[in-house]
C-alpha cells in the first residue's frame, strides 16, 4: 500500500522537522493527489514509479489550470518524499531527481498605499469587538507578522513596557519585533477592557486575540474581520491577510529602511524574498513619476 509510506513521512516531517501545521497540510494536499493518480494507474510499491509517471501527474496539473507556483509546490513535495523514501530504504531509486521545476512567475505583491491604510485603520472602537480588531490590524501593520503567527500569539509573547512582541515564525524560529507608540496604545488599551470582557466565560484562556466566544481567533475569523472592514473603508482593491505585511514591507523601504533590517523583521531566511519589495517601490515611484513630473 502507498498510503503506508506517506503516514511515515508525515511523521517525519512532523516530529523529527517540526513543521508546522499549514506546512503539514500543504504536504499532505501535494502528495494525496499524487497517490491518488498512482493507485488509479495501479501502483501498490514506491519502488516501480518511474519519471514518467511524475511527468503525468504533472502534466494533467497543468491542463487542470494549476499555476506554475503550485506545480512547482507539487513537485518539491515529491522531491522530498522520494528523497525520504531513498534514506528509508524503502525505494531504491528516485524518479523525482532530474525533474526540472518551473519558473516562477516574479509576481509583486498587493500592498496598500500609505493613505489607504490610514483608511483601513480608522476603525471606531465602540465595542469589544470593535477595539480588538483595530488591535490587530494595528499590530499587524506595526510587526509585518504573518496573520499565522498573529493568531498563534500568547499573553506572554507581548511585551509592551519594553515594547516588543515575540513570535514564532516558520522553521519554528523564534524572532523579536519592535511595536511602534500607536499599536501600543491600542494594544494595551484592548487588554485592560476588551479582552477582559470577551474571555469573561473563558478566563483560562491564553490566546492573545480571541473571539466573541473568548476562544482563540481562527484564520477565518480574521480574514472575514478584514474584508468587512476594507469594504466599510472603502478600498476596493484585492486586499488578503498578507497585504498588510507586505504594506509594512514597502512602506518600511521607500522611507529609507535598511533591506537587511526588514529582512529580520519579516522572518524571512533568506534575502531574495525580501528585495521582492524593492521592486515594489521602484514600480510606485514611476508610477508617482508619471502622474506628477509635468514632461512625464
Amino acid at each position: 500500500m502507498l498510503k503506508y509510506a506517506l503516514e511515515d513521512f508525515y511523521h517525519f516531517l512532523r516530529v523529527e522537522r517540526g513543521l508546522s501545521d499549514n506546512t503539514m497540510t500543504s504536504y499532505q494536499r501535494d502528495l494525496t493527489a499524487y497517490e491518488k493518480q498512482l493507485t488509479k494507474i495501479g501502483y501498490n510499491e514506491w519502488n516501480d514509479i518511474s519519471r514518467n509517471d511524475i511527468m503525468r501527474f504533472l502534466y494533467e496539473l497543468k491542463d487542470s489550470g494549476k499555476s506554475t507556483a503550485t506545480i512547482s509546490r507539487h513537485i518539491s513535495s515529491i522531491r522530498s518524499f522520494h528523497q525520504f523514501l531513498i534514506r528509508e530504504r524503502i525505494a531504491d531509486t528516485d524518479p523525482s531527481l532530474h525533474i526540472e521545476t518551473p519558473k516562477k512567475e516574479r509576481k509583486l505583491p498587493d500592498t496598500l498605499s500609505q493613505e489607504e491604510v490610514e483608511k483601513l485603520l480608522s476603525i471606531e472602537t465602540t465595542t469589544p469587538l470593535s477595539l480588538r480588531n483595530k488591535a490587530m490590524l494595528e499590530l499587524l501593520y506595526a510587526t509585518g507578522l504573518r496573520v499565522s503567527e498573529m493568531i498563534g500569539l500568547k499573553l506572554e509573547d507581548l511585551h509592551l513596557t519594553m515594547g516588543f512582541v515575540q513570535c514564532m515564525g516558520k522553521g519554528s524560529k523564534e524572532r523579536i519585533v519592535p511595536l511602534g507608540d500607536t499599536a501600543k496604545i491600542v494594544l494595551e488599551e484592548y487588554m485592560q477592557t476588551a479582552r477582559k470582557e470577551l474571555v469573561k466565560k473563558n478566563k483560562q484562556e491564553n490566546a492573545l486575540f480571541v473571539n466573541q466566544h473568548g476562544r482563540p481567533l481562527s484564520r477565518q475569523g480574521f480574514w472575514k474581520i478584514l474584508k468587512g472592514h476594507a469594504m466599510e473603508a472603502g478600498i476596493h482593491k484585492t486586499i488578503t491577510p498578507h497585504t498588510l505585511r507586505h504594506s509594512f514591507a514597502t512602506h518600511l523601504l521607500e522611507n529609507g529602511a535598511d533591506l537587511r533590517i526588514v529582512q529580520e523583521m519579516l522572518g524571512h531566511a533568506d534575502i531574495s524574498t525580501t528585495q521582492i519589495y524593492t521592486h515594489v517601490t521602484k514600480a510606485r515611484l514611476k508610477d508617482i513619476y508619471q502622474t506628477y513630473h509635468p514632461r512625464a
